[in-house]
């Protein structure tokens, strides 16, 4: 039997190139060891029967253990049927483990269907918990992609791919001390996903640049594997992406030197995509600037960023009569017309852009060579909100780390089709609804505008999306607007950038049969923080922190329940550029990123967006949340918008100001919704200001600098 599986191995070392990591992990694990694996394929059990370096023990599902074929395998190792309803079962494994011995358990219970982790049984944080073992994490890698996985249908499948097993270090439950076994095997439950979740981006090749990514996925899925599509409604490939960037990159011009920043002043369609690549391959970095925020805040993007040359389209420029903000960028910086471009374009050029796409070691690689993972991949431009935007410099471990993350957490496939109206200079925009579904092999629509509050709806109708990134106002106006069946093939709704309104989350539930999933970011963290799951809901919540992220709570003075986050992952930026010390970076003290929220964290995991720091007033001595006002507000009056802001008052230090759109705003209707729900009367405004419409950002959020000038200029 022993030169059977010598055989055996050698013949998956030579077919699949089988690579084995953390060997050491391995044999210092202990001797009462827990071995878990995720499970993408039937092979897994044989390949770590084959590689791991000594005997060990499985414990497989009860439904394979009594089959024909598999006895002869029972005769080479020990084998356990591990049956969940079963404790008699459970202690016999349980007992293995404390006479010293290492066994492998599948904790999924099954072979994934989807690509990503299925739920986890509790069952086997039991076993290590019972048993005082060691866990040892060990991510498969590769099989999935074999004829011997379930994803048929979902990925490119191959004969031979090459697998990887990465063996992470052995470590213990940290259960807390719980004696109710229930509530015991729930939180082992949870704490082995996310050791699990932990394992598959720890073992992810993030520190990539993001050419090289889209080369490896286009080896994964296909070159001729379509990718995007816009209102044009031509396609393109992997392969027509790699052509028409080479072919543009020769276009730019040979000023641009390496690591300069470029302002790229363009829509959601194809060619902006093409170009961010086009950029990328020259070595400049993209400075995707917000076309929505208006002439002084765009003077200042190009000031803090110090911006020489700005690409546009004269197309988009005439279509958004945006001549008079050309004109102030032209004050600032040269500006290049991709028309113009287009019109230098030779035979010359879309041969060896055609050779540079074909053979990437003698084109795009060779063009890549100076340019380092860790180096600045692009600057997107906070938003302004409340002062003036600053440059955020994200680099491209930072955007691909994000990528992983997400892809620990949320199962996406190549079936998925994305309807991405969120514009690239936003980070929601360009990480999740460009990066991270063009990089795994999704099919992105990019449509120009999230106000085409209308049209949206059908475009998702007409091309059966299956995936949509939106805010809270752009999910709302859909819903209102939509026909019932125009997201029937929506499997998800994510929503971020701000708090989602409960009024939302039901119309999409109730119209459609949706449940959204909400995420918590910022542009600083390239952006999600947080995101619930299909797993890990919570109503309410923003979800559980992502993989990787390391976080604390700071307390904040008079506010009694929890606290000031602060993040260090690899998906926190480089650093700033600020105005006042243009194109220096600084970069985040000690990698921590201050998000300025007050949050908390329950017993699960979930986190919850108390309010931001700076939107906290200072009554009588009570700390106040603005955000805590205007959720009261909408509650009560739901047909309006309102925005709580903080102004001086002499005898209490600040009053609280309502910026509402309801005319004539009844106090005690507000302070009877609030006794009959519970708030206090602190967080009832004292004096309201109407406006027929709220400020916003282009992004859909509150301008809440822009909202404080108008209640100063109405309150004098």
């Amino acid at each position: 039997m022993r030169v059977v599986m010598f055989i055996t191995k050698m013949l998956f070392k030579l077919m699949y190139r089988v690579r084995v990591t953390g060997l050491d992990n391995f044999k210092n694990s202990g001797e009462r060891t827990l071995i878990i694996a995720n499970h993408i394929s039937f092979l897994d059990g044989m390949l770590l029967g084959l590689f791991l370096p000594r005997e060990i023990s499985f414990g497989i599902h009860g439904k394979y253990y009594n089959k024909w074929w598999f006895a002869p395998i029972k005769r080479t190792m020990p084998i356990f049927a591990v049956d969940h309803s079963d404790p008699m079962a459970m202690k016999t494994i349980i007992q293995h483990i404390k006479e010293g011995n290492k066994i492998v358990v599948f904790p999924e219970g099954r072979i994934t269907n989807t690509g990503s982790l299925m739920k986890i049984y509790p069952g086997s944080a039991m076993i290590a918990d019972k048993a005082d073992a060691y866990v040892l994490p060990i991510r498969i890698n590769g099989a999935q992609f074999s004829p011997f996985s379930r994803l048929k249908g979902l990925l490119r499948l191959r004969w031979f791919p090459q697998i990887t097993l990465d063996i992470l270090p052995a470590k213990k439950l940290e259960i807390s001390d719980i004696r109710n076994s229930r509530e015991r095997r729930k939180q082992g439950a949870i704490i082995l996903e996310d050791m699990m979740r932990d394992m598959l981006f720890n073992t992810s090749n993030y520190k990539m640049r993001l050419w090289d990514k889209l080369l490896e996925a286009a080896n994964t899925h296909g070159k001729k594997h379509e990718i995007i599509e816009d209102l044009e409604r031509v396609p393109l490939t992997y392969s027509d992406v790699f052509t028409r960037a080479m072919v543009l990159q020769q276009l730019l011009p040979k000023s641009i030197k390496h690591g300069e920043r470029v302002g790229l002043l363009l829509p959601n369609v194809n060619g902006c995509y093409i170009t961010f690549f086009a950029m990328q391959a020259r070595g400049a970095v993209p400075a995707l600037l917000n076309f929505t925020m208006g002439e002084s805040a765009t003077t200042a993007a190009l000031e803090t960023a110090t911006i020489q040359t700005v690409i546009t389209s004269r197309k988009f420029v005439e279509a958004g009569e945006l001549e008079h903000l050309i004109e102030v960028i032209e004050k600032k910086a040269d500006v290049l017309y991709l028309e113009d471009l287009r019109d230098k374009l030779s035979l010359a050029h879309k041969l060896k852009g055609l050779f540079m796409a074909k053979f990437p070691i003698f084109g795009i690689h060779r063009l890549i060579k100076n340019i380092d993972s860790s180096d600045a991949a692009v600057v997107l431009f906070t938003s302004g909100s409340e002062g003036t935007p600053k440059g955020v410099v994200l680099s491209h471990e930072n955007i691909l780390a994000n990528i992983e993350q997400i892809n620990a957490s949320i199962p996406f496939n190549t079936n998925d089709i994305c309807l991405n109206a969120l514009p690239f200079f936003h980070s929601f925009g360009l990480t999740a609804g460009s990066m991270l579904t063009t990089l795994n092999g999704i099919k992105t629509f990019f449509y120009p505008s999230p106000l085409h509050y209308k049209i949206i709806p059908e475009f998702a109708y007409d091309i059966d999306a299956t995936i949509i990134f939106g805010t809270n106002v752009f999910l709302a106006a859909y819903a209102k607007h939509a026909h019932p069946y125009d997201f029937q093939t929506m499997k998800y709704a994510v929503a971020g950038a701000e708090k989602l309104q409960d009024e939302t989350r039901d119309a999409w539930m109730y119209k459609f049969g949706i449940r959204i999933i909400e995420g918590y970011g910022a542009t600083e963290t390239t952006p999600v923080i947080s995101v619930n799951t299909p797993m890990h809901y919570k109503a309410k919540s923003v979800g559980r922190m992502m993989p990787g992220m390391q976080f604390r709570l700071e307390h904040v003075p008079g506010i009694s329940e929890g606290g000031r986050l602060f993040v260090n992952a690899p998906n926190v930026m480089k650093g700033y550029l600020m105005h006042n010390n243009p194109g220096v970076l600084l970069p985040p003290e000690d990698g921590w990123y201050d998000t300025g929220d007050i949050v908390s964290i329950d017993n699960e995991g979930f986190l919850n967006i108390l309010g931001r720091a700076k939107r906290f007033a200072k009554i009588a001595g009570e700390m106040i949340s603005l955000t805590a006002v205007e959720e009261l507000c909408k509650h009560c009056w739901p047909e309006h918008d309102h925005i709580a802001l903080a102004f001086p008052d002499a005898g209490k230090g600040e009053k609280v100001v309502l910026l509402s759109t309801l005319e004539k705003p009844v106090r005690k209707e507000l302070i009877s919704y609030a006794h009959e729900h519970g708030a206090p009367d602190m967080l009832v405004p004292k004096q309201y200001l109407f406006v027929s419409e709220v400020p916003l950002l282009g992004t859909g959020k509150i301008h809440y600098v822009a909202a404080q000038a108008l209640a100063e200029k109405l309150l004098k």
